[in-house]
């Protein structure tokens, strides 16, 4: 078997694990923490969110990783529309696509049901993608494939070009870490 397909599957399941062992994968401390009476899974997330761009951005800036690795996806209407209809769907049914299976794994039939009208919803975009092309929808945005600050890479289109990337994500990954750690414990509102 392939080396990154097995390293795929290794972090797969890791990232199942830390899903299931955060709560993440409870649909109830989901809609709690949208509804700002629990905060736990909050933490979890900006601390994540922090650290996880602290070191990617740090990495970059010492030339140890980069910047063309980088996959940067085209910013679209569409992108925020669908967001939006995303962050509704979690906040109904307290799963997201990751969540949802992990949940699965652990006996929820819920879970499968969520999974299942994801998919129901992937296949009528299939078939409906070459009229929806037509519209609105596909209009790229900040001239499609955008980033916050300069990577160093020309294809993407720096919206605030002329201060260091370390320093504003840099920034922006301390503010969350320092969210994560002044948010209340658990379900203290």
């Amino acid at each position: 078997m392939d080396t990154k397909i097995i390293l795929a599957i290794v972090i797969g399941l890791l990232f199942g694990f830390i899903l299931q062992k955060s709560g993440a994968a409870n649909p109830q401390r989901i809609i709690n923490m949208l509804r700002l009476k629990d905060f736990h899974l909050m933490k979890v997330i900006f601390l994540g969110l922090g650290v996880s761009s602290l070191a990617l951005f740090s990495l970059m800036s010492f030339d140890v990783l980069e910047a063309s690795h980088l996959s940067v996806k085209t910013a679209y209407v569409g992108v925020l529309v669908g967001g939006a209809v995303f962050g509704l769907g979690w906040a109904i049914s307290g799963y997201c696509p990751g969540s949802s299976v992990v949940a699965i794994g652990a006996g929820r039939i819920d879970a499968l049901f969520f999974v299942l009208g994801g998919l129901l919803g992937a296949f009528l975009f299939t078939l409906l993608y070459e009229t929806l092309k037509q519209t609105i929808l596909f209009d790229k945005l900040f001239g499609g494939k955008a980033t916050l600050v300069d990577t160093g890479v020309d294809k993407f289109t720096a919206l605030i070009p002329s201060l260091p990337s370390i320093a504003v994500a840099g920034g922006i990954a301390v503010l969350f870490i320092i969210i994560a750690l002044i948010l209340p414990r658990g379900s203290e509102a």
